[in-house]
């Protein structure tokens, strides 16, 4: 039997959200629903399903609902995703939410402790680490090929000249880097932030983050909404991770593997593993593992990418933040 689902925000994230719920056999979507009226009855009448205005509405409707994703944005992308979210967890529905968990650690903190109260699957669209290429590369530290783990270098960046707050980079862009970083490496202990703007930018459009990390792993993050490389390169996402043995290179989240033995020149390559061609596939490589999941029944504190984990990284963010106004090193215990 296929779970029953809806998506709460149709816009464009939204929107694929939908379309993979509408194309895996494991799901039914039923139900769409976005403030925006005739939003909301155009996707409804793509997929066939009912349309809503609000959560509520859709909750007193009587609908049966198995989870839902919450693809609202607002502010820094993550400004709406508290009201939405709270409901449907209090509903005991299962939610899937969009990154950044929230731009607020306050909100994002009552919606993890509301889903553990009520013990209820609740999850983070952090699609980059839900890729074949990503479980290679942890498997590879997990089985010791790269030895010791010593440090870490990463790039995220993209062209994206949107203006709005002052750290709309930081916090709509760097959950995901925060999550591939903690995913490889663990948690982090602190961090110290340099920031500038690109010109004519009114945000703090490029950062170099350095880290620290609880296992004694260092590394650093360079983040930007200005910098891009041509078309068909690789520019978007760069992870690069080293120890006494080895190192693995991964590039575009999906695209390219690489492990460099130290004292070997049999360098190993690898393309399009389990035939990921592009990072857009990343998306439904994440939800598809949220519908297994949820057809598993999967109990609340065994969620992957949980919003426990989209917590955590938006913690990293508030103390870079705090890094670069204060102008000095900054504990992530700090924040919490």
């Amino acid at each position: 039997m296929s779970i029953k689902v809806a998506v709460v925000g149709v816009g464009n994230i939204g929107s694929i959200h939908a379309q993979i719920y509408a194309d895996n056999k494991k799901s039914d979507l039923v139900a769409v629903c976005d403030i925006d009226r005739e939003k909301a009855d155009r996707k409804a009448g793509q997929y066939g399903c009912r349309a809503f205005y609000s959560v509520k509405e859709m909750l007193a409707s009587g609908i049966k609902l198995d989870g839902a994703s919450v693809a609202t944005k607002g502010e820094e992308n993550g400004g709406d995703h508290y009201q939405p979210t709270m409901e449907l967890l209090r509903a005991a529905i299962p939610v899937l939410g969009e990154k950044p968990i929230s731009n607020q650690l306050s909100e994002a903190r009552e919606m993890v402790a509301l889903a553990k109260e009520k013990k209820v699957p609740y999850a983070i669209d952090l699609n980059h680490r839900f890729t074949p290429a990503a479980a290679v590369a942890r498997k590879w530290l997990d089985e010791g090929r790269l030895g010791t783990p010593h440090m870490v270098n990463m790039r995220m960046w993209i062209n994206n000249p949107a203006e709005t707050s002052p750290w709309f980079h930081l916090r709509a862009l760097h959950p995901h880097s925060f999550d591939v970083l903690r995913y490889f490496c663990g948690d982090v202990e602190s961090v110290a932030c340099f920031c500038n703007k690109g010109e004519g930018r009114t945000i703090w459009s490029n950062a170099q983050i350095l880290l620290k990390f609880t296992n004694g792993m260092i590394g650093n993050l360079a983040g930007s909404y200005d910098a891009t490389g041509p078309s068909g390169s690789f520019g978007l996402e760069h992870v690069d991770v080293s120890g006494s043995e080895g190192r693995f290179l991964l590039e575009e989240a999906c695209q390219a593997l690489t492990y460099y033995p130290r004292r070997s020149m049999e360098i190993e390559t690898y393309r399009y593993i389990g035939g990921m061609l592009h990072f857009q596939e990343t998306f439904k490589s994440r939800i598809d593992t949220w519908i297994d999941q949820l057809s598993d029944g999967v109990a609340d504190d065994k969620v992957l990418g949980s919003g426990r984990e989209g917590l955590l990284a938006q913690e990293i963010i508030e103390a870079a933040i705090l890094s670069w106004e204060e102008r000095r090193i900054v504990s992530i215990s700090e924040v919490q």
